[in-house]
């Protein structure tokens, strides 16, 4: 696990997150390593479509210092088309089964209720829904349990979200999403200390909403802890002018700017280079004094 041993100062790291018999210690901010076993996402598709491939990189996180491992097996990019529930699992299983036996939280990126029963039967910690957990059965699916459950906005789907995405105060919106569905899954039986909210960086959202967003983290804090995924999407494009390929630094700059403003998780595709900037952004902050 990571070396990022100094807490942060803000009473708000206190609590733990509880993810089935994992509990993460958000004192400290914690990586969690995306792992997509798609064909299609949109910065490394096709890499890990093979289980012993996804197998590997899975250890690798681990060895650079994961806290979490996140499998996706349907892609949620921009103008990604649907698969089915099978399909979706039948990429998802033979991974899980193999991570689920380790010493680290797997968790499950998912929008199907089908899919997260499986899932949490396979072992999964932890189900993150890009889709707020909104779809027919979602909450009920997860409510019984004990796993760890982020709670992500998205505008639309992923097919037509990023076509003119629109709010009159997208700050007021996402966070009274959050808030609301945070409420809804709490009225299920889900204890607050399983839920983690992610405004959902890129998903239905302009450049200048994902900017009032990181502006607004602090705010979101006082709703749940939160997590941020902003590694590698095409807002630090925008901004810098660089390829999905060339991102790393803006990606550390944009996990270090997260955490500063108050998220507790970052979820990104280069984990070595994140906790080793962590690791260093935390130990400099004495000094800053």
């Amino acid at each position: 696990m990571t070396d990022q041993t100094a807490p942060l100062p803000d009473s708000a790291a206190a609590a733990g997150w509880r993810c089935g018999r994992f509990t993460l210690d958000l004192a400290r901010p914690q990586v969690m390593a995306i792992l997509n076993l798609t064909a299609d996402s949109f910065s490394d598709g096709g890499r890990l479509t093979d289980c012993g491939a996804a197998v590997a990189a899975a250890r690798a996180a681990v060895d650079a210092g994961a806290d979490i491992l996140d499998l996706g097996a349907e892609s949620t990019r921009p103008g990604a088309q649907a698969v089915d529930a099978e399909a979706e699992w039948a990429r998802l299983a033979p991974v899980l089964a193999e991570l689920a036996t380790w010493p680290i939280p797997v968790s499950v990126d998912t929008r199907r209720p089908s899919v997260m029963a499986r899932a949490l039967e396979a072992g999964a910690s932890i189900i993150n829904d890009v889709a707020g957990f909104t779809a027919a059965g979602a909450v009920e699916t997860v409510a019984a349990g004990s796993a760890g459950l982020v709670l992500m906005h998205m505008q639309g789907e992923p097919g037509t979200m990023q076509q003119n995405p629109y709010y009159d105060d997208v700050v007021a919106e996402v966070s009274g999403f959050l808030a609301a569905r945070s409420a809804v899954l709490r009225g299920a039986g889900v204890a607050a200390d399983r839920i983690v909210i992610d405004p959902g960086f890129g998903f239905g959202k302009t450049l200048a909403h994902n900017l009032a967003l990181v502006g607004a983290l602090p705010a979101l804090t006082a709703i749940a802890p939160v997590l941020a995924g902003l590694s590698r999407k095409s807002m630090l494009g925008q901004l810098t002018g660089r390829p999905v390929d060339q991102r790393l630094g803006a990606s550390i700059g944009a996990a270090l700017a997260a955490v500063a403003a108050g998220a507790r998780i970052v979820r990104v595709h280069d984990v070595a280079e994140t906790v080793s900037a962590l690791t260093i952004w935390q130990a400099f902050r004495p000094a800053r004094k």
